[in-house]
């Protein structure tokens, strides 16, 4: 540790500009990281809401309906069964579609149906779980009609898989380009150091010896460039909706993609310095002349 702390105090602006690089490498994959779990999100919400609605005929029985919401309720993919009254979708009618207000105020007898509406599991909102579903609200006898909206939750879900692919090509080779980086920032530190490294070879250090402080300065260096990376993200993260208002709010990274992201910038930072410093003393442990 003395050794590894000594070799920042030699070379201050290297390692000062070794850790901006690797932080500035790391701060694109973490914005992205931000964007698109935020992205993920905002279809988590939408997905949520995909209901399937089993409108009833005016002669359902009360009784049949609770057998059927009990039937329903212990289906695997079900979540929730709720029952809407004919008079609380009047109700919801007459303050969601205020452009037909003047109409719904003038109804003598209530026209629309009363309802079931099935919320599905996380995990079973899939286009083919959907459809089932509504293919088994429908076999009910007072089930007059089962609507869930099937192109539009095809739809989401292609939006779905686009972004998944998306994400993971982009966020892939960002990743690979920040591992480039920081490979390269590292070894040229080492590099830069090969005088020293071969002065320690020539008073008869052992190759383990001499490798341990640079493999700990890698791996310091690369947490410190994540710590780095990782406190302008959460500026930006605080800063940026409040320049646009079409940004009402974002989330933060959950706490184990900080904790793993850091961590990963410090494996890397080890990682490199270990390829680096590995070429470099067995390059000159195997020339000819030395011992």
């Amino acid at each position: 540790m003395r050794e590894a702390l000594a070799g920042f105090r030699r070379t201050p602006l290297l390692c000062a500009l070794s850790i901006g690089a690797i932080g500035l490498s790391l701060l694109i994959l973490g914005l992205f990281g931000l964007v698109a779990y935020n992205i993920g999100g905002a279809i988590s919400d939408v997905e949520r809401r995909v209901e399937v609605v089993g409108y009833l005929l005016d002669d359902a029985g009360s009784e049949q309906v609770r057998a059927a919401r009990l039937e329903l309720e212990a289906l695997p993919a079900v979540e929730a069964v709720r029952y809407v009254s004919k008079d609380e979708a009047l109700e919801r009618a007459r303050r969601d579609l205020v452009e037909f207000s003047s109409v719904f105020g003038e109804l003598q007898v209530n026209p629309l149906p009363a309802s079931l509406h099935l919320r599905l599991r996380e995990g079973f909102r899939t286009p083919e779980t959907v459809s089932e579903a509504a293919g088994t609200l429908a076999a009910y006898p007072f089930i007059e009609e089962a609507r869930y909206g099937d192109e539009w939750v095809e739809r989401l879900f292609a939006l779905r898989s686009a972004a998944v692919g998306i994400a993971l090509a982009l966020g892939g080779g960002f990743a690979l380009v920040a591992v480039l980086l920081i490979v390269t920032t590292v070894r040229m530190a080492i590099l830069a150091r090969g005088e020293e490294i071969e002065i320690m070879q020539i008073v008869g250090a052992r190759e383990g010896y001499i490798q341990r402080p640079f493999l700990l300065e890698g791996a310091i260096t690369g947490l410190a460039g994540g710590l780095l990376a990782l406190g302008v993200t959460r500026l930006a993260y605080l800063v940026f909706p409040g320049r646009f208002a079409a940004i009402e709010s974002l989330s933060w990274l959950p706490q184990v993609w900080t904790v793993a992201g850091v961590a990963a910038a410090g494996l890397l930072g080890l990682l490199a310095a270990a390829f680096a410093v590995h070429r470099e003393v067995g390059r000159a442990y195997g020339a000819p002349g030395q011992s």
